[in-house]
């Protein structure tokens, strides 16, 4: 049966781009609401569904927009938390343009929901099953592909980074909650120092700092303590994988195989996935 939370909770932060203070409250809602954010600080407090199709922007993050300037960016952290723990509605009002960043993981999203009690509701949930193979991939041969599978979701993600701290690294696991807590959701979102000084220098990451993003500098991790979990960095791109399949609107019985790829590629494959209704089945 669909699930949402028994309670409203109201989580604060610092979001990762815009370094503005953010609210963000949690709320329950009816059968099939799906996950919908809410604009709080806007005149019309304008509601976005958070489905693949209303995603505007890959870049940096995963955002949202409804096509009349009204955006909600940075949702993949709490996106794959909630997928994690079967919130299937849930309405998520928010100060501001963009999500609190919290630690660059999903652990602070997934502690809280953790420590709420879920109300079971009347509606059956409903799965996406991948019925045949689904490719997407870009100008450089980077790939993200959906195949058929037998129940849940697996992830097979790896990437390849020059710096021999990071080099080459891969994750190739069903999706458990047993598996996200302890190898998925700690996992910090990863940079390099030069793309940090870049990035600021644009004026983007106003409130990024060490608190909440691992950084490396050539062979040496600036965060004290260096990487929390074994392959953390490939293990965040799963991270955010889980979340923007979430856009998709159901948990997904499928496998995932992605090479060096990122939110634009997983929108991408969402697209050609849903252009053909003999791709899936809603079951």
């Amino acid at each position: 049966m669909q699930k949402t939370l028994e309670k409203s909770i109201t989580i604060k932060g610092t979001g990762l781009h815009s370094g503005c203070e953010v609210t963000l409250t949690l709320n329950p809602a009816p059968e099939n609401t799906g996950i919908v954010f809410k604009r709080t600080d806007l005149p019309l407090q304008p509601e976005i569904k958070a489905l693949y199709s209303n995603i505007v922007d890959t870049r940096n993050c995963s955002c949202l927009g409804d096509g009349k300037g009204n955006l909600v960016s940075t949702i993949e952290h709490l996106m794959g938390a909630l997928y994690i723990k079967g919130i299937d509605n849930a309405l998520i009002e928010v100060d501001n343009q963009e999500l609190p960043i919290m630690d660059g993981s999903a652990k602070v999203f997934y502690d809280i929901l953790q420590d709420l009690p879920l109300r079971e509701q009347k509606a059956p949930r409903r799965f996406l099953k991948i019925l045949k193979e689904v490719c997407f991939t870009d100008d450089k041969g980077n790939s993200v592909t959906l195949k058929p599978a037998e129940k849940g979701l697996h992830i097979k993600f790896d990437i390849e980074f020059p710096s021999k701290i990071v080099g080459h690294q891969e994750f190739d696991r069903d999706i458990s909650e047993d598996v996200f807590v302890s190898e998925i959701a700690p996992c910090r979102t990863f940079c390099e120092k030069y793309q940090v000084d870049y990035l600021k220098s644009i004026g983007l990451i106003k409130g990024g700092s060490l608190e909440n993003a691992v950084v490396l500098d050539g062979e040496t991790i600036l965060n004290e303590g260096g990487f929390r979990v074994k392959n953390e960095c490939v293990n965040h791109k799963v991270l955010d994988a889980i979340g923007d399949l979430y856009t998709s609107g159901h948990q997904v019985i499928g496998r995932l195989e992605a090479s060096k790829t990122g939110h634009f590629h997983t929108n991408e494959l969402l697209k050609k996935l849903f252009a053909d209704q003999n791709n899936y089945e809603i079951i």
